[in-house]
């Protein structure tokens, strides 16, 4: 079932497309005035828009005007346009500005029911995307970001001051210290954050077909070309492309890509016609790129240019004091399958995770809690469980050791249980000094019931976002956007 708000100034019409629509079971919003139309869209937040694109005797176009207010919620209404005065100029308008649908009257029952299941589904897949990709931005806010010590203080403060610039980044580090991780920090944290984020390893193609992934190129280039492709840079239009590995890439390449940053164009192989992109640069190395312009295999003039903001990841060795939350982060996200509950660690385990230097650094501090939880018997990691090379090292067993407490991660709507009223008063009553707490405004209230209400319906369908939108009697994109909602409340 779905909202949909409905305008047109023929009452017959109207009453025919109402009765239409609610016998599939939506909910619907009838409205013969274009004003009031307006005023109950921003207030009813519909799925699905249908409008007459001429609203009155006069033959004014306000159809348009509701196309725009409906494109322009947050996430936007789907709209289907309806006119009896169709033309392929009026039509090509409509689509232009956004309309999914265009329908001429009179139109065929079947006709209608079909555009009408096609615009929901786009509306569904819409409110998904929306409500992933704010998921998406949350997981790489700041805070998300793991250290205390003052080597990542300064890069949490470097990325914070230049996450919302299109100036172009060189991430320094050595391999597992996490350069991929800021650079989707970077980028879900900017202006940029709802286009595509586009990563590549420049190592892991031979030269020929990362020229092919990055450019694109036309049909016939070269053999094996049948069709024409779009490359990275084109795919990440609007948004960012991150070229991890960048010393590696050949120097014919590093040519092309210098012409990129300073031209903001690319030509696909097998194409003599530029074509303009709007994308930042992010690059990372393991390796020292100074060496390299020495050795001549790195141009000094890219160096220069992709070297606008430098950002050094340091090794974890040097911010060993950060190992102990890493291991509590990691082990948050791990959930033991037997007790439904994450793993712990002892003490002694964990000071023997901190003496270690870490070569691999996180990425191999990582592995090495996973093994421990894949090992440990009884959900409590404990040295023996803990890869060789320093289990061995262990002088000390850790048997009767202090549990180290690990708190579950923030829940996710599938397993949040709902908080009832009573258990929400005995909470806010009275505070230690036996004065009443301040109570929350009405709306502040409803919004945490409607929050709670909706993450049990989650956890009673194990997750299943179609199976509790049936549930809750409302349609899967109404489903997505209450928790966008509730997923932006502050």
């Amino acid at each position: 079932m779905a909202r949909v708000l409905l305008l047109d100034d023929e009452i017959t019409m109207l009453q025919m497309v109402t009765e239409l629509l609610r016998s599939e079971g939506h909910e619907v919003f009838p409205f013969s005035n274009f004003e009031a139309a307006c005023e109950a869209m921003e207030a009813q937040r519909p799925d699905l828009v249908i409008t007459d694109l001429y609203t009155d005797k006069n033959k004014n176009p306000y159809g348009l005007e509701m196309l725009q207010k409906a494109r322009s919620l947050t996430p936007p209404a789907t709209v289907i346009m309806i006119t009896g005065f169709a033309t392929i100029e009026t039509a090509v308008d409509a689509m232009k500005k956004g309309a999914f649908d265009y329908l001429a009257k009179p139109f065929k029952v079947d006709d209608f029911k079909i555009a009408v299941r096609r615009a929901l589904s786009y509306s569904e897949a819409v409110s998904e995307n929306v409500y992933l990709r704010k998921a998406l931005k949350k997981k790489y806010q700041f805070n998300q970001l793991i250290g205390t010590s003052i080597n990542m203080q300064d890069v949490f403060k470097m990325i914070e001051r230049v996450a919302d610039t299109d100036s172009t980044v060189l991430i320094l580090g050595e391999s597992g210290t996490g350069k991929e991780l800021i650079a989707r920090a970077l980028h879900y944290n900017s202006r940029r954050q709802f286009a595509p984020f586009v990563p590549i390893n420049c190592s892991a193609l031979p030269e020929n077909l990362l020229e092919s992934e990055l450019f694109g190129h036309r049909k016939g280039s070269f053999t094996g070309a049948v069709t024409d492709k779009k490359g990275l840079f084109q795919e990440a239009d609007g948004g960012t492309i991150f070229l991890d590995e960048i010393g590696t890439m050949p120097a014919v390449l590093q040519s092309r890509l210098l012409r990129v940053l300073q031209e903001k164009e690319v030509r696909r192989v097998g194409d003599n016609v530029p074509m303009t992109v709007n994308v930042r640069v992010l690059a990372a190395t393991n390796e020292t790129l100074e060496t390299r312009i020495k050795e001549g295999t790195f141009r000094e003039d890219l160096y220069y240019r992709l070297n606008v903001i430098p950002i050094h990841m340091p090794a974890l060795r040097d911010h060993k004091e950060d190992i102990p939350l890493l291991v509590v982060h990691f082990l948050k996200h791990r959930i033991n399958p037997k007790n439904g509950k994450p793993y712990q660690i002892t003490r002694k385990a964990v000071d023997l995770l901190s003496e270690h230097d870490w070569p691999g650094n996180v990425r191999e501090l990582e592995n090495a809690v996973e093994r421990g939880c894949a090992l440990c018997d009884d959900g409590v990691v404990r040295i023996a469980d803990l890869p060789p090379v320093l289990s061995k090292l262990a002088k000390v067993s850790d048997e009767n050791d202090e549990i180290v407490e690990v708190k579950p991660a923030p829940p996710s709507p599938s397993d949040t249980q709902i908080r009832t009223a009573k258990e929400a008063a005995a909470a806010a009553t009275h505070s230690p000094t036996g004065f009443a707490q301040p109570i929350a405004s009405l709306r502040d209230f409803l919004r945490d019931q409607e929050s709670a209400y909706l993450n049990r319906a989650l956890a009673q369908t194990g997750g299943d976002k179609e199976s509790a939108a049936q549930l809750l009697g409302v349609s899967v994109a109404t489903l997505y956007r209450k928790l966008a909602e509730v997923e932006s409340a502050p």
